[in-house]
């Protein structure tokens, strides 16, 4: 029987493959060695949580750092599912705007490589989950621009960029009853952490925001035409214990 192996009984059913995008960068003066390590280079790093949350949902995780764009659709053809990491924030010239003066570190070769990667899961159906960055990177990819520093449209009634460290709260936002976020999550209100200064403005083509923050912050968007391609401002990966 189909299934079976020589034995009679059931072969296991192979694992999803996630690949999920790294995000820290690391240059060589921030690279802490030992007296015996290697000589200070440029890294690529990922919190450990999203790996152990991909591996929690039954899938097995493929780290995927910058690439050349031309790679990238091989790469997707071998994997079921992305997720594009938190990380630092993408320079503003992926949209067309000037550079903020509050603009944070940037990292190009990892922005042409989630702009690619966002892409061509939307052409293809790929299911996608874009996290905090990842959510922008979602959103300019179809077209979209972001608020380069939220404090300055919206002050400071909801702290964006919470103290508390990990899967600490810190606000509340309201889920759009039809989204498919909101099936997935069962619920239309949510209470997440946040640690971003940036957020979406206008939104890209297909793109339907779909949670807000009460201060009007727009926290979610999905491409309801897709698939599955929804983008999320919190960090969903270290809150599994929290929804």
């Amino acid at each position: 029987m189909a299934g079976e192996n020589w034995t009679g009984s059931r072969e296991p059913q192979p694992r999803p493959l996630i690949g999920v995008t790294t995000s820290e960068v690391r240059l060589e003066d921030q690279v802490r060695l030992t007296p015996h390590g290697e000589p200070p280079r440029r890294e690529m790093a990922l919190g450990l949580t999203y790996l152990r949350a991909i591996e929690r949902s039954g899938a097995i995780p493929v780290v995927v750092p910058p690439l050349e764009v031309q790679a990238i659709p091989s790469l997707l053809a071998h994997l079921d599912g992305v997720v594009l990491s938190g990380g630092p924030d993408i320079h503003p010239e992926a949209y067309g705007e000037p550079p903020h003066p509050e603009l944070g570190p940037t990292w190009r070769d990892l922005d042409a490589t989630e702009l690619a990667l966002a892409r061509q899961a939307i052409a293809t159906d790929l299911p996608m989950l874009a996290i905090s960055r990842g959510a922008q990177a979602l959103n300019i990819a179809r077209g979209g621009t972001l608020f380069q520093h939220l404090p300055e449209r919206f002050g400071r009634s909801i702290q964006h960029r919470q103290l508390a460290e990990g899967p600490g709260t810190t606000h509340p936002v309201e889920i759009a009853p039809e989204s498919t976020l909101a099936r997935a999550l069962g619920c239309t209100e949510l209470k997440v952490n946040s640690y971003h200064h940036q957020a979406t403005s206008g939104l890209g083509r297909g793109v339907r925001a779909v949670a807000w923050a009460p201060d009007g912050v727009v926290e979610a968007i999905e491409v309801p035409r897709s698939a599955f391609a929804i983008g999320v401002q919190w960090h969903a990966e270290s809150m599994l214990d929290s929804v």
